[in-house]
């Protein structure tokens, strides 16, 4: 039974995951007009989605599975309780509109299963975080770089300004977006089945194919509103642009799945974003509420799914109700400390502008 709870909830997370972030990836082509209908861009998503799971996912598979903690740890009981923090925390997530990565949020439930029974394999997630680090920060440095020459480009460029070239410039942005799409199956795959592969409940081949079907179907069937905002907030770019944001993400993210390497599409991806805009607009953007929210979501995103999965084998493996109550006054504490200083700092604003106290 416990089995196949483990295998509805990798199937329900793995339509998540295809709905929430790798729906996004045909934004730029689907937003600039070069595919005008939005179920034809899904399904090209979903297709070039499946492809990337099917043909490259197998490596970062085993780094969920094996290389974060010992996969004697994997059972279906473990494997239900890692999935379920994943899909409640990106659940929890999508509610309150926070857009966290299902890389990150799947590495911090297999690690908090592993604080909890203090067996981790270290090294291997310091490398992993290593790596969250600097692949944005690589793709942010090329976004810089390759704007500022695309804006020369654009301005002197008579082939570009030539209206009859457009349909080039569509055909380019499609491929650099199932590209995209592509790198997103090769590295999100993982996070819904590599836990089944670590605890030896599905095969490697199997799983890739059933895991990148159901992300690929829940791009397909829940992604048009995704799609939709995605399109929308990325018409502001060029499709030059807008291709190179896809392109940089989708070639780094190629490059860290093959070496096994979970990293988060959407942080890289909104790094390039970033990086395009200090190209446009200057380092000034840096200051914008924008970036600090992203930042934050790079922390909150693994700690809250590390939190949980932590709490709940506390709470049905070791039964140890204590440390959950004292994980639960923590939380509440927490919260309660940051809407105090909120409305601290709010009542500071109120006295310099009334210009007194109460």
């Amino acid at each position: 039974m416990i089995v196949i709870l483990a295998g509805i909830m990798s199937l329900f997370f793995a339509m998540n995951i295809g709905a929430s972030g790798a729906a996004a990836s045909l934004g730029v082509a689907y937003g600039s007009g070069a595919i005008p209908k939005k179920r034809n861009a899904l399904l090209i998503c979903a297709v070039a989605i499946f492809l990337g799971a099917f043909v490259g996912g197998s490596e970062v598979v085993k780094t969920i599975g094996e290389d974060i903690i010992p996969s004697a740890l994997l059972d279906a009981k473990i494997v239900l309780i890692i999935l379920s923090s994943a899909a409640l925390s990106l659940f929890l997530a999508n509610v309150m509109g926070i857009p966290l990565s299902t890389s990150e949020i799947t590495v911090g439930s297999v690690v908090g299963v592993g604080v909890a029974f203090k067996s981790l394999f270290i090294s291997n997630i310091l490398w992993i975080v290593f790596f969250w680090l600097l692949v944005p920060f690589i793709a942010f440095l090329i976004a810089v770089l390759a704007g500022n020459y695309i804006k020369k480009v654009e301005k002197q460029s008579k082939w570009l300004q030539n209206p009859a070239n457009e349909k080039y410039l569509s055909l380019f942005v499609i491929i650099v977006g199932c590209f995209e799409a592509f790198s997103a199956g090769m590295n999100n795959v993982a996070n819904s089945i590599g836990p089944l592969v670590g605890a030896g409940l599905i095969s490697m081949n199997v799983g890739t194919i059933i895991g990148g079907l159901f992300i690929a179907l829940g791009a397909f069937l829940l992604g048009g509103r995704v799609l939709q905002t995605n399109g929308k907030k990325i018409v502001r770019f060029s499709k030059l642009e807008g291709g190179l944001i896809s392109g940089t993400g989708a070639t780094l993210v190629t490059i860290a799945s093959i070496f096994g390497l979970p990293v988060p599409l959407t942080q890289v991806t909104s790094s390039a974003i970033i990086g395009i805009g200090v190209a446009k607009n200057g380092y000034g953007i840096l200051k914008k509420k924008m970036v600090t929210r992203i930042l934050k979501v790079w922390i909150v995103s693994p700690i809250l799914s590390l939190v949980l999965s932590y709490s709940l084998v506390q709470l049905f493996i070791k039964f140890d109700y204590y440390m959950v109550l004292i994980i639960l006054s923590v939380c509440i504490a927490t919260l309660g400390i940051i809407n105090m200083l909120k409305t601290i700092r709010e009542d500071n604003n109120t006295i310099y502008e009334d210009g007194g106290g109460i």
